[in-house]
Formats: structure tokens, sequence, C-alpha cells
């Protein structure tokens, strides 16, 4: 009997009637589903789903398919019945509001809309009718309801400000920071967005693209600071929308070489017709396409064209190879959690710097009522300055007296770099069975972490007292400091084999010959190893602060976030911390690329604080772009390189002084130890679960370690003896152990 009661129902479900496609958009989100959810149970493609709820061409589903469909949208409208309509207006009511006695009745919930994008704070603008694959339909005001019990809560769900201007229907960027342009099999162009939402293109040209990427696709990014920006909409162009918008797929070897199409190409000819402009880098694979802003309304786009090579593979692995929908969640889950990217990942990593400590903020109303714009407290503001001459890269415009081919020795010339050192192993490390290496987490993030930078110009100073509070560069001698007997603690000393030890001064580690330039870090520490510094003259910097807190925060936040996604978690005991660590990247690659493009974004800003020419026919003595920048400060990068080399030297030190363990290698933020055992737990010094305090701990944090390889002490020695260098560094190759002949013992 039942089954002929199913087949009845069946029966009637096939032939009963739909609701409209905007009801069956209204009941899907009102239960918190996607359209992959829905495809998934009805066992038909996302696209499907979408042209059942699609406004301007509703497909009607058939067969099994429509049973399934209809049942689905019978129980939901049990759940959640369509609101009731408001009764017509009195006629004594004001124009463009609603009487007291117009409001629904309280047993008809509201609809709330869904939105797959990271929430966060948002601000409101109307919407002028995009055509929308998804959200077509008109969005009602939101307003709070109860969830009913059977419906799953989203975390996501978007709410408008308080100040929502009157008449504004939605979020300005409720569709996320980016979206992912293709073209379909049916050759329908679609903007594949985060959280799955896809849109209908209309645009037949790039300027038609940016004009509804900015009047209706609801795309961009809130600021990340109260006197900054919101971030422009990223639009990521695939090999298929080139081709559709007449772009070429790959650049030619001459316009690879100059960055950006030419001039008379024809997609740049039509912006110009537009009236819109190109920044100086033109039409490459970033480019930026912008009209002069009106007050404080921006006009701008960019585009970003993997195909043209804009996502560097040493950082963004394979992304530029994925499905369009896949691509957006990689680049939307690096935007929310970063910022959208705005170039490469270290120019990002600098634009995150600005965009945290905007140059300028407006002033208090003037007698006249008017606002004005003025240095913002903290920030580098908005000029650059002149760094100091030891500071200055080789070929800086304050060098260009020096002779030809002289070179600067380190009284003339400040050297802070990583690590790159290494050691013959002894007897005792050679009976040894492996050797291990450990890796500190975002090492340059955590030195960065705190410290006090100088923010203004320098002021040249003849034999200062030393002030570790004071950032700048000093010349001072510490050749004098012996790592064989140092200060460890307030009032506790350890003896040393200074032989095993690199000097922390150096980044080869080889001990100071006499006078040089170092940062206020390397400095501070020589007197915290228990030694009297004399410094000969500084070029400090009175007005500082600690500029890259902010930076820091949001870098560890996005990293530890996406590697909680991954599986490893900040609460770990450490056995539990090596396993969860083991293959975490298979867990979900393109997550596991995420986290590659925040550790590039680190190292890769730091290193445009001090970025050199780049081509353009620069000459030694001449200036280059970057010296326009208030964030060209080659200080700041020196003074956070140097504190990262100081930070893993005390740990090396405290592990020295309690262990007697020396490392073998180390290079920038990695170090080896010879070891009995292939674990760093094994030779790291763990009672009960604890730590040596100030010395090596396991964990996600930046600044701890993890483990970077394990290879046996045989072919550390072989490899040495094949490229008959006793000092070969080991640690560059102490992840998988391959050494090519290319490396030639360097």
């Amino acid at each position: 009997m039942s089954e002929l009661f199913d087949a009845v129902d069946a029966l009637v479900a096939s032939r009963s009637p739909l609701p409209p496609a905007e009801e069956r958009k209204r009941l899907r989100t009102a239960h918190g589903l996607t359209l992959d959810e829905v495809a998934a149970a009805l066992k038909v493609r996302r696209a499907t789903v979408s042209g059942w709820e699609s406004v301007k061409k509703t497909i009607e589903p058939r067969g099994p398919e429509r049973e399934a469909y209809a049942r689905l949208l019978n129980k939901l409208a049990e759940l959640y019945p369509a609101p009731a309509a408001p009764p017509e207006p009195a006629p004594d009511a004001p124009t463009g509001r609603s009487a007291p006695s117009q409001q629904p009745p309280a047993t008809a919930p509201a609809t709330t809309p869904v939105s797959d994008t990271p929430a966060g704070p948002v601000s409101e603008t109307p919407q002028t009718g995009s055509a929308v694959v998804e959200h077509t339909e008109p969005r009602p005001t939101r307003t709070a309801r109860p969830s009913p019990p059977s419906a799953p809560r989203r975390p996501d769900v978007r709410k408008a400000p308080a100040d929502t201007p009157a008449g504004a229907t939605g979020s300005r960027f409720e569709n996320g920071p980016l979206a992912v342009v293709d073209v379909d099999a049916d050759g329908q162009v679609l903007a594949y967005c985060t959280g799955g939402l896809v849109l209908d293109v209309p645009a037949k040209s790039i300027p038609a693209l940016v004009e509804w990427t900015l009047r209706e696709a609801r795309l961009g990014q809130p600021k990340l600071s109260g006197p900054g920006k919101d971030a422009d909409p990223l639009l990521v162009l695939t090999e298929a929308a080139l081709e559709r918008y007449g772009l070429p797929a790959a650049l030619t070897d001459s316009e690879r070489r100059a960055g950006r199409l030419p001039e008379g190409h024809k997609a740049v000819k039509q912006l110009a017709r537009a009236e819109w402009k190109l920044t100086k880098r033109g039409f490459g694979p970033w480019a930026r396409i912008y009209r002069p802003a009106k007050g404080s309304e921006r006009a701008c786009v960019q585009l970003c064209v993997p195909s043209w090579h804009a996502l560097d593979s040493r950082h963004w692995g394979d992304v530029a190879q994925l499905p369009p929908a896949e691509l957006a969640r990689v680049l939307g889950v690096y935007a929310s959690r970063v910022m959208t990217p705005r170039g490469s990942t270290a120019v990002t990593g600098l634009e995150l710097m600005t965009a945290l400590h905007p140059p300028t903020r407006a002033s208090e109303p003037d007698a006249d009522g008017r606002r004005h714009a003025e240095h913002n407290p903290g920030s580098l503001g908005k000029d650059p300055v002149d760094c100091a001459p030891c500071e200055a890269p080789d070929g800086h415009p304050l060098l260009k007296d020096l002779p030809r081919f002289h070179v600067r020795g380190p009284q003339e010339k400040l050297f802070e770099e990583a690590y790159d050192w290494a050691r013959p192993m002894t007897d005792a490390e050679c009976t040894l069975r492996h050797l291990v290496g450990i890796d500190v987490n975002m090492a340059f993030a955590a030195g960065a972490n705190g410290l006090i930078v100088g923010l203004g110009a320098p002021t040249h100073v003849r034999k200062p007292v030393f002030d570790p509070k004071l950032p700048g560069s000093w010349l001072v001698d510490l050749s004098h400091v012996d790592l064989s007997r140092v200060k460890t603690g307030k009032d506790t000393w350890a003896d040393l084999d200074a032989d095993l030890l690199p000097s922390p001064f150096t980044p080869r580690g080889e001990r100071p010959q006499g006078p040089a330039w170092y940062a206020t870090p390397t400095v501070a520490y020589a007197v915290e190893l228990g030694y009297e510094v004399r410094p000969i003259e500084a070029y400090v910097r009175q007005e500082n602060g600690r500029y890259l807190d902010g930076w820091y925060q949001r870098l560890r936040d996005a990293y530890l976030a996406t590697m909680a996604d991954l599986g490893v978690h900040t609460d770990m005991t450490p056995e539990d911390f090596l396993t969860a660590m083991d293959g975490y990247r298979d867990r979900d690659p393109e997550l596991a690329t995420v986290v590659s493009a925040i550790k590039a974004t680190v190292k890769g800003g730091l290193g445009k604080l001090r970025e050199r020419p780049r081509g353009e026919g620069w000459r030694p003595g001449e200036p280059w772009r970057a010296l326009s920048r208030p964030t060209w400060r080659p200080d700041i990068r020196a003074a956070v390189i140097s504190r990262t080399r100081i930070n893993l030297h005390r740990k090396i030190v405290k592990h020295a002084a309690h262990t007697g363990q020396y490392p073998v290698a180390i290079l920038s933020d990695c170090v080896v130890y010879a070891s009995n055992g292939p674990s760093p737990l094994d030779f790291l010094p763990y009672r009960e679960g604890k730590p040596l305090p100030g010395g090596f701990k396991l964990g996600i944090n930046p600044g701890l370690v993890k483990h970077e390889g394990t290879q046996s002490v045989l072919w550390g020695e072989e490899v040495r003896e094949r490229f008959d260098a006793p000092e070969l560094n080991l640690a560059r190759y102490i992840k998988d152990g391959t050494v090519t002949d290319a490396d030639n013992g360097e």
C-alpha cells in the first residue's frame, strides 16, 4: 500500500505548479541552503538549480528532479510562509513612510538574505539592477528574526549597519571582494564570486565591464582602518574571458619585458575613449583602471590576469589553472584574511602596511566647518624621507659622489641580513645518526611584533649614549663581545664553546673585526649579553612607534586561521602538533596555497621596504621610482631582520647553555642540529610537556618552531665531501635532501 501512496504522491508532484523563481530563491535562502547543497541533494548540476531560480530565463525542472524539487519547496514553504502583504497606506500617511499598522504581523517572519561572503563591517549603497544569476529578486529590508529550530544558522549572514541610509537595500560589498570572470560553454559571461555566488555579466567590452563592476556587481572590501579607504573591486580574467574581451591569452616577449600591452592596443584605446585611465604600470598582469576621485567617491577597478603570470607560481602554486569557482575561493580566503590582492604578494604586503596606517586623516572642522587632510599619527606620512647614508643601498643618489667601483666596508654600510652560516661537524656529532632541521614559523613577522621603528627622518649624532629604545643605525665596535662567556639571565652567566656558535652580529656568523654599522636590536643584544658598548656615531629617529604591530597581527591571524582550517591548532601538545603538521598540505591543497601566499606576503612586504631599481634605464647615482614612496624605508627592513636574527641567536644560546648542543647550520629561520633520533623531540629539552624557558618551543604560533626535515649524518658528510665544502650549508637541503650539481657547493 505504501508503494501505491508513493506513486500517487509522485504523480501529483509531477503535475503540481511550482512557485515563481523569486519564491524558490527565497525559500532556499531562508533555510540557509546554498545552490551546491540543493544540487547535491537532487543529483543535478549547480547551474541547473541556478537556472530554476533565474528570473531572467527560468528553466523548469522535469522528470524525477521536478518531483523531488517540488517536495523540497513544499516542505520549505511550510517552514517559511510568504510574508503577508501590507495593506494600502492610509490617505494621510506621509509619502515614503509606513504607518505603525502597516508592519507585517508577528507570525510572518521577514526574510533575511544569506550571503556566502565572509562577514565583516560593511557600508550601504543603493543597487541599480544587476543581471544576477543568484541575487536577482528585490532585496527586502533586513530585519532580525529568530531561526526556526530546524533551520541551520549561518555564521556568515550579513547584517546591515545601523547607519544604513534610507532606501539603501543590501551591502555595497555583499558579493565579496573579488570575482573570477569566465565564459561558459553556452557563451555566457559569468562572474564567480566568493561563497559560490555566480553573477551574470552583461558587459560586452572592457569599459562596459568596469562600469558594470562599479555600478551593479557590489564587489569590494571595507577599509581596514578608520582613516583608510575601501578596497577596490578585483576582477580575475580567465583565458576565455580574455578572448571574449579582445585581449591576448599570453603576452609576447616584448610585452612581457615591458610588463604591459602597448598603448595602441584596442582595449587600451577603448578605455581612453570611455575616459578611463590606467596607472603608470599600464594594462599589465595587475592593471588598475580608474577615473579621478570626486570628493570621497572612488571609481577604480583592478584586473588580475593569471595567464599573464599575475599569480607567481613560487607563492601561489598552480592556482592559475584552477576552475573559476575554486580560484575565487582561494583568492577570496586570502582577501578576507589579509586584504584584496593589489599585485604580487610583496606589493600586497606593502599595501597592507599603508591600509592599516593611512598617511593622512580628516582634521577637526575649521571655523567654516570644513575638514582638511592632516598627518595621521603613527603613520609614515605622505612624503618620502631620505635614509641615512649608511642605510642606502649601492647606487643610491646619496652615494653618487663615491669613486666608481668603490666597495663599501662595514664602517660605511649597514649590513643587516638573515643568517647563512654553517660549520664542520665535530667528531662527537659524527657519531650521531641524524641531522634534524627545525624552522621558525613566520620568523620575520614575529621579528616585527612589538618592534619600535622610526617614522621620520634620521638625526645624525656624534658619540651618542646608546639607547635600546631609540631606533636607528649605530657605528660601534662589537669585536670585544666574547661568546665563550655570556649573560643568560639577570644574574646568571654561561660558559659556551664560542667556536661552535655563529656571531650574532654578522649574517655569515664571523666575529666582527672592528667598528661597523648595526641596527638598534643588534647593539641592544650585545648589552644583553653583558658587554659595554660605546657608539662612535649614529643616525637615530626621534619620531618613532610600533608601526608594524597591526600588520603583524593581521598576518598572524590570517596564518593561524588558515592553519586551523588545515587541522593545525595553537593548543596542541608537541606530539599532536608534529602529527598534525605531517602532510597538512594534502588535506586541502588550495588552502595550503593560501598559507604559502601569506608567508610570501610577510617576506615580500618587508623586502619592498628596500626595493631596488627594476630596469627602466636606471643608472647608478640616479633616483629610481621606489624612492618616491614614503614606504621606501630600508631602516625598517634592517631593524626587522636584525631583531629576527637576534631572536634566533638568543634561543640558540639558551639551548646550548642548557643542553650543550650547538647548531650545525643555520639558513635564515632554519636551524640544523645533530641528534640520535629523527624527531625534534629527540633533542629539544621538554620536561613534562614544557619547553626550556627562552629556548625553542614546538607550535604553530609565529616565533615557535616546526619540524623542517631530517636527514642522516652520513648524508650530510657525503654531500660536503662531494662538493669538497666542509662548511656547505646543509640547512638549505635538509627538507628533502635533494642536492644537485647546479648548486656547486654554494
